[in-house]
C-alpha cells in the first residue's frame, strides 16, 4: 500500500471518528453545529497543507527527471558526435 492512500486512508477515518464523537455528544444543536464547523475548518487546514506538501514532493520528482532526461540526452549526444566523427574518419581512409 502506497504511503499516499494509507494517508488518504488515516484522515478520511480521523474524519469519520471526529464526525462521529460530534455527533455522539450530549451538546445543544448550536454547540454542535460550532464544533463541526471549528473541526471542519481544522481539517481543510490539514488538508491544504498535505496538498502543497503533494506538489512540493512532485515538483522535485519532475525536476528530477527532467535532470535526468537532459544528462542523458546529453550523453546521447555526445556518442552520436563521437560515432559520427570516427566514422568519418574511417571512410577517408
Amino acid at each position: 500500500m502506497s504511503k499516499g492512500k494509507f494517508a488518504l486512508g488515516a484522515l478520511i477515518g480521523a474524519a469519520a471518528g471526529v464526525v462521529a464523537g460530534i455527533l455522539t455528544a450530549p451538546k445543544s444543536g448550536k454547540e454542535t453545529r460550532a464544533d463541526i464547523k471549528k473541526k471542519a475548518g481544522e481539517l481543510k487546514t490539514e488538508a491544504a497543507e498535505k496538498v502543497d506538501e503533494a506538489r512540493k514532493q512532485a515538483d522535485k520528482v519532475v525536476k528530477d527527471a527532467r535532470n535526468t532526461a537532459d544528462d542523458y540526452r546529453g550523453r546521447a549526444q555526445r556518442a552520436f558526435d563521437s560515432a559520427k566523427k570516427e566514422f568519418k574518419e574511417e571512410s577517408k581512409k
